[in-house]
């Protein structure tokens, strides 16, 4: 909360008693009138203000309206920390001038199944190995994953390629085994807000990938890696993966103006999921193309061998010659604007 525009007949008396508050918090009022308007400018750091203490100071007698100019997002923040953030995975740099590819199924299957499709995307040029040990279905009754052995079956996949391993948590109770094999946690779209989820995992110092909600707007993703980074952990990956809107022709809508937007409010790196945003197979490349273009740090696609048999996701995933056409192309797209893949 950084300027407080008051009512035209806002009086004297409560003018003071905006004033008097102000003081007790530890700040100090500018004040400046207008012909028309009286500004209070709050003098001070406003980013110990919490959006609540905000939203009181709005019901005080004669305020109009309350504007913040620093973010309640302040860890997250550009503000916080002018330069990009880049974070270390094995031998790989997320945020930096090479772009990232993360490949794999929806969910772990079966051994030969994961070890197969991991050896063909990383001789695309994949550099991270995805898939789903414990999957959030929308339906109870369809498959739920693997659990910890699907978790054995991706530390397998990564110890015959290399390639560090992606896969989604999603009960704080199961923060120990995702520690044993993940190299980055995945928090789902439907996790975004889980608050406790949050903080459990930004209370550990491994790198995590943070998915946008069904419908959460830009600010309620950098809040939610508020959390994250409140807990201590700075490693946070955004991830733009569509949205719900009222277009039904595809799975969700790609929101990829949240790309350069998010780059302009954040310091940290963005991931674009195509996949998950249009849902059907043979849209995923060009939207993949275009998050390149639009400024994403990397991508995550799915990518299976027999997307007909797959337990979940089929639809949306690429088989693996298809995948490799796809890298060939985003490599001239990263070119075009000053990358490489």
């Amino acid at each position: 909360m950084d300027i407080i525009v008051l009512k035209p007949k806002t009086t004297a008396k409560e003018l003071r008693h905006i004033i008097n508050k102000l003081q007790s918090r530890g700040f100090e009022a500018n004040v400046s009138k207008g012909t028309e308007r009286t500004v209070i400018g709050v003098i001070g750091d406003t980013s110990k203000i919490t959006e609540d203490e905000s939203n009181a100071f709005t019901s005080m007698p004669g305020v109009e309206k309350v504007h913040r100019i620093i973010q309640p997002y302040k860890l997250a923040s550009r503000e916080f920390k002018p330069q990009n953030t880049t974070i270390r995975i094995g031998k790989h740099t997320i945020g930096g001038k090479k772009l990232h590819v993360m490949a794999g199924p929806c969910a772990v299957e079966g051994m030969s199944v994961l070890v197969n499709i991991a050896r063909d995307v990383k001789k695309a040029g994949a550099t991270f190995i995805r898939g789903g040990a414990f999957k959030p279905r929308t339906s109870p009754y369809t498959f739920q994953g693997l659990g910890e052995e699907g978790l054995k079956i991706l530390a397998e996949a990564r110890e015959q390629t290399g390639m560090p391993v992606v896969t989604e948590i999603m009960d704080p109770r199961d923060m120990d085994v995702l520690l044993k094999y993940a190299d980055v946690v995945q928090i789902g779209a439907r996790n975004m807000q889980n608050f406790r989820l949050l903080s459990e995992v930004g209370s550990h110092n491994k790198p995590i990938l943070l998915k946008r909600g069904l419908s959460a707007t830009i600010k309620e993703l950098l809040m939610a890696a508020e959390y994250i980074m409140a807990q201590g952990n700075n490693k946070v990956i955004l991830c733009e993966r569509g949205i719900r809107t009222f277009e039904t022709a595809m799975r969700n809508t790609l929101d990829l103006s949240a790309v350069p937007l998010l780059k302009k409010l954040s310091h940290l790196p963005v991931l674009v999921d195509p996949s998950h945003a249009v849902g059907q197979w043979d849209l995923v490349a060009p939207m993949a193309k275009a998050a390149i273009a639009a400024g994403a740090d990397a991508l995550m696609i799915e990518v299976h061998s027999k997307p007909e048999e797959a337990l979940s996701d089929g639809e949306q995933s690429l088989k693996p010659h298809k995948f490799k056409t796809l890298m060939k192309e985003l490599k001239t797209v990263a070119r075009a604007v000053g990358r490489t893949i």
